[in-house]
C-alpha cells in the first residue's frame, strides 16, 4: 500500500555546509505515439507535466522539494513527482544543478533536476486538493513556467530529446 500523505517538514532535509537547503526535481515528460514515417519536432511528440503552486493556483513548476537524509537523490526525485503531480516513471541521468532565491523564506537553494520519463499517471495522490496538475507542451511550458532556472532545465531536456532519434522515441 502506498501511503496518500506527503512528507512535512524540515527536521530529515539535507544541507550545504554553507546552509543552503538541497532541493531535487524532476521534469516528468512523455512521447506521443505517431506512426507514419515523417518528420516530427520535439514540441508535437514531447509533454511535460506541471503542477500548480501550493500558494496560488496560477503560478506553475514542475515537481520539487526538499532532499532529506534518509533517501538517495533519484529516490527523492521520484517522492517529489509521486507527491506533488501523481505520477511514477523512470528517472533518467541529472539536467544539472542550480542556485535559486526562495520567494518564500529569502534563502539560496541548491536544486538537482532530473527527466522523469513518466510510466504511470495515478488519480489519486497525496497533494490533489492542494496542486492541479496539467500535461502541456515545451513551448507552453516556456511561456509559462516563471522561474527561469526550471526553463533552463527543461531547455537542457529537449537538447537531450533532440539528440535522440525522434522516430525511434514516437515508434516504441
Amino acid at each position: 500500500m502506498v501511503s496518500l500523505v506527503s512528507r512535512q517538514g524540515r527536521q530529515l532535509q539535507r544541507y550545504t555546509s554553507c546552509g543552503k537547503r538541497l532541493i531535487v526535481g524532476c521534469i516528468p515528460y512523455k512521447v506521443k505515439k505517431i506512426d507514419g514515417i515523417c518528420e516530427h519536432n520535439i514540441n508535437q511528440v514531447v509533454e511535460v507535466l506541471v503542477v500548480t503552486s501550493q500558494k496560488t493556483r496560477e503560478e506553475i513548476m514542475f515537481p520539487k522539494g526538499g532532499w532529506e537524509v534518509d533517501e538517495t537523490i533519484t529516490q527523492a526525485a521520484r517522492r517529489e513527482a509521486f507527491e506533488e503531480a501523481g505520477v511514477q516513471g523512470l528517472v533518467e541521468d541529472s539536467l544539472g544543478k542550480w542556485r535559486y532565491k526562495s520567494k518564500s523564506h529569502d534563502k539560496i537553494h541548491e536544486a538537482v533536476m532530473f527527466p522523469l520519463n513518466v510510466t504511470e499517471e495515478l488519480y489519486y495522490w497525496p497533494e490533489k486538493s492542494v496542486r492541479a496538475r496539467k500535461w502541456i507542451n515545451v513551448a507552453e511550458a516556456m511561456a509559462e513556467c516563471k522561474q527561469s532556472w526550471m526553463k533552463e532545465a527543461l531547455d537542457r531536456l529537449v537538447k537531450r530529446l533532440s539528440t535522440s532519434s525522434l522516430e525511434e522515441m514516437t515508434s516504441t
